[in-house]
This record gives structure tokens, sequence and C-alpha cells, in this order.
């Protein structure tokens, strides 16, 4: 079965979140929908949640740190609090906007696998590298995954090109079988495609080689558009 996944970035409130979470849940259980969903709220909108084992709330971000003197960051402390054992890491807008490094990212993956959290690690590359080519675009790629353990049992990679996120551009099925096929020669994991997915276009990333799902910004923010997503998903 497929994972469809909905990384809310810097959107939603906290009971805008409640709504939704509580939509998609009565959602999946009316249509005995079993594929995993993931939402990744803001840190603010966190709350103990009763969802179905097959919805699970993940955190956007935190630091590699149960509690301390870390302003603006968030730990397994406040984690715990609301059950969230699943994090999201190395997603572009950490790498490029916030410059988090792959030392950084290293050692926030090696802290959440030592506590057995679900990982969805983000590879993907700018634009810049990939006109140069496959080649260059895999090495690049193949860099992100230094210092990362890829037999990790909880570990979920998201390829997502940097250039096709929240662009309206996606990449081209050859491009994204191109890029997954050398993946998933490197893991045993599933791997999800992400960069401006929609419900136009999802039925025929999800048929392509070796994607095994989707992470999803823009378009999962709109309950009904999820909601059409997740059913698109349950039939592929």
């Amino acid at each position: 079965m497929k994972i469809i996944a909905s990384n809310f970035k810097t959107n939603h409130t906290r009971s805008s979140t409640k709504s939704f979470i509580d939509t998609i849940n009565q959602f999946l259980e009316s249509n005995q929908i079993k594929n995993e969903v993931f939402v990744f709220p803001t840190a603010t909108s966190f709350d103990n949640f009763n969802t179905v084992s097959n919805l699970k709330i993940g955190a956007q971000n935190a630091y590699y740190t149960k509690n301390g003197s870390f302003t603006g960051e968030i730990g397994t402390e406040q984690l715990d609090e609301f059950d969230i054992k699943t994090i999201l890491i190395g997603h572009s807008e950490r790498r490029h906007i916030l410059k988090e490094s792959q030392k950084d990212l290293t050692l926030k993956y090696n802290y959440y696998k030592s506590l057995g959290y679900t990982i969805i690690y983000c590879v993907g590359e700018p634009l810049e590298v990939r006109e140069k080519g496959l080649t260059e675009t895999l090495g690049y790629i193949w860099e992100q995954f230094e210092g990362i353990d890829l037999s990790y049992d909880k570990l979920i990679v998201a390829y997502e090109p940097v250039w096709a996120i929240g662009t309206g551009v996606v990449a081209t099925a050859q491009e994204i079988a191109q890029v997954h096929k050398k993946i998933k020669k490197k893991i045993s994991h599933p791997l999800l495609y992400g960069g401006s997915v929609k419900p136009e276009n999802l039925e025929e990333i999800l048929k392509i080689d070796n994607v095994d799902g989707t992470l999803i910004g823009t378009t999962s923010w709109d309950v009904e558009q999820f909601k059409q997503m997740i059913e698109i998903t349950s039939k592929n």
C-alpha cells in the first residue's frame, strides 16, 4: 500500500489543525482506508489527537535533545507530551533556507534513530544541479546520505527536487523514475516523491516504478483536496 504525507510547513492554526485531523480521521475510518497517512502540523498545533492507527502525527523539526537552553527549538520532552514518534529530517527548506548542514542533519538523524522514531528523510537537488545532468544530480543526492544509516528499519526516504517544491513545476515521469530507480538500489525502504503533487497528477506519479507514495505540501493543506488524494492513493 502507498504512503501519503502532508507537510503543513508554517500553515494552519491550532483550531484548524484539530478540525483537519478530525476530518481526515473520520474519513479514513468511515471508508476503511488502511494506507499509512502522515500529517506534520506546526509545533504549536500539537495535541493528544485520537486517531486510527494508520494516521500518524509527526514533527516537522526538532532539536537533537530532550530539553535544554536552545531558544526557539523543541526537544523530545515536548514531543513526548503528545506521544509523537515521527519526524521529518532534511527537508530542502531546512537545508537551503535555514542552512542546516549535513553534520547537523546527521546528528539529528542519529539522535532520533536512537529513540526509535519513524524518520522521513528528505533528499533532493536544486535546479542548477539538475541542469548539469543525471550524474551530477545523483552525486549531489549521495552526499545527502553521508552519515545516514540506511539500514535503519523505521526509515522512509522522500525524494524532493528543490526546483519542483511549491513552484507548480513537477518533474517528468521519466525524471522521477530515473532518480527513484537509482535511490532504490541504495535502500530497501519506502521511497516517496514530493514536489508540486496535486490531485490532477497524483495517480500518474503513483504509477511510476519505485514510487511508494508522496510527501505533499501546498495542495494537502486543504482538507477536501487531501481527502481526494488519500482516496486516489488507496486505489493505487
